[in-house]
């Protein structure tokens, strides 16, 4: 490897990098979407009235991409109806009125795995998806067979510390889980990929390589997207993931450091993914701080929890500012993926009035993947499915990059993602059309 890729140099705003979590007692209610991970939603398996506790299953996977749902808190199912998540899309979800005394399954117990298949069911079993964002089923990821495993500890958004707080805290979970990998999946090489600019978490993680004659510590520069998974791929590796290809198919396995420490928790106690540490940050949050809280707490909860808002709110994400999700409710829960929630006011949030392309080149020569924004905007405004092909669209990691460098202030990431829906929509009517 000769060359970084592109990217671009974000201000951090790491705040909440000294903050110990903050334990959130149980909500009132928690709301527990049966869809909370990429794939087939899960089938609740709950009923009205019935009493739950922490770890009840109350959602079934379905199908082999899917994920197991478990309560949050102890207490009793008030009901099971639809909800509007933020994407758009509609799914059901169990709402469990909360006793407070937070009341563990009795059935819960540590797995006992003697072989791969039985590492890769209990880790199915636990719930657990990839938690710095993507949401994708960790048992399936973890059945790829590839033998070279790098764990993402990048956390190269800016506010979010919630890995932060995993690498620093959390080195016995993650040294546990490289050992269950190279045990039970056969992973020859461990590469820890990390930003530079985390000092206290580099000193942990070098006690693991330090241990393991097999695990490298791969110090990263800090250029946003190291964190993501093709990103990180060459910068760790020097292999090229090919357009149109996972990780996986060049032997790469990547895994989000707090996932990794998950599978080792649910290995060691029995308790299924229940709970996340989320950043609250944003300039309208009073009390930023890292809070350790039920998954399914309604987010209007967690706020009041961090002190309420300085002032008028006119943005709240899920996620970091650059890929996350806008919120159009409070009322929404803190999902297993949710690795923060930022708040903004119109002064911070409102985008500046975009002006005509000039033709500078800067989206181009910041893209990790050297696609050609301004192009690819033409197209989709023609509506030309066949340029958009051409000009390999569908490759766009949505990194946002090009929409920050631009000095036009045009919405190319936004269109981008439009233009992915456009070219999909035509690569579908091409194969039939074909058959």
């Amino acid at each position: 490897m000769s060359f970084f890729l592109s990217g671009v140099h974000l201000p951090h705003r790491k705040r909440t990098e000294k903050c110990e979590p903050a334990e959130m007692p149980p909500p009132k209610t928690v709301i527990l979407p049966m869809t909370m991970h990429i794939g087939t939603p899960a089938r609740p398996t709950v009923k009205k009235g019935e009493r739950v506790c922490v770890g009840t299953l109350v959602g079934e996977a379905q199908g082999e991409v899917s994920a197991n749902i478990h309560a949050s808190v102890s207490g009793t199912v008030a009901k099971i109806e639809d909800i509007t998540l933020a994407s758009g899309a509609k799914c059901p979800a169990v709402f469990i009125d909360s006793d407070g005394l937070m009341e563990k399954e009795p059935s819960l117990s540590a797995p006992e795995v003697k072989t791969s298949e039985e590492f890769l069911a209990a880790v199915k079993k636990s719930g657990i998806v990839g938690l710095g964002g993507a949401g994708f089923p960790t048992h399936v990821k973890l059945a790829s067979g590839a033998r070279t495993l790098i764990i993402n500890a990048a956390e190269c958004e800016p506010y979010i510390t919630s890995d932060t707080y995993t690498l620093t805290h959390r080195g016995a979970d993650i040294e546990s889980a490289v050992s269950l990998f190279q045990k039970f999946l056969g992973v020859e090489k461990v590469i820890i990929g990390i930003e530079k600019n985390k000092p206290d978490a580099i000193a942990k993680m070098r006690e693991i390589a330090t241990k393991n004659e097999d695990v490298e510590l791969k110090i990263l520069p800090e250029v946003y997207p190291q964190g993501a998974e093709k990103v990180l791929v060459y910068h760790a590796t020097g292999k090229v993931v090919p357009a149109g290809k996972l990780p996986q198919d060049v032997g790469a396995l990547v895994l989000n450091c707090t996932t990794a420490a998950s599978v080792a928790e649910y290995m060691r106690t029995g308790m299924p993914l229940v709970k996340k540490c989320v950043t609250v940050d944003g300039d309208a949050v009073k009390s930023p701080q890292n809070v350790l809280l039920p998954i399914g707490t309604p987010l209007s909860d967690v706020f009041d929890f961090c002190g309420g808002f300085s002032h008028g709110v006119h943005k709240v994400l899920y996620g970091g500012p650059m890929m996350g999700v806008a919120v159009p409710s409070l009322s929404l829960p803190v999902l297993k993926n949710t690795n923060a929630l930022l708040a903004f006011g119109k002064e911070s949030a409102v985008r500046p009035r975009s002006t005509q392309c000039i033709r500078c080149g800067l989206c181009m020569a910041h893209c990790p993947v050297r696609l050609a924004p301004f192009n690819i905007a033409k197209a989709y405004k023609n509506g030309n499915a066949e340029m958009l092909f051409r000009l390999r669209a569908d490759i766009c990691m949505d990194c946002g990059c090009c929409t920050y460098v631009c000095p036009a202030k045009r919405p190319l990431a936004e269109t981008n993602k439009m233009a992915k829906i456009l070219l999909r929509e035509y690569m579908k009517t091409r194969k039939e059309g074909a058959k």
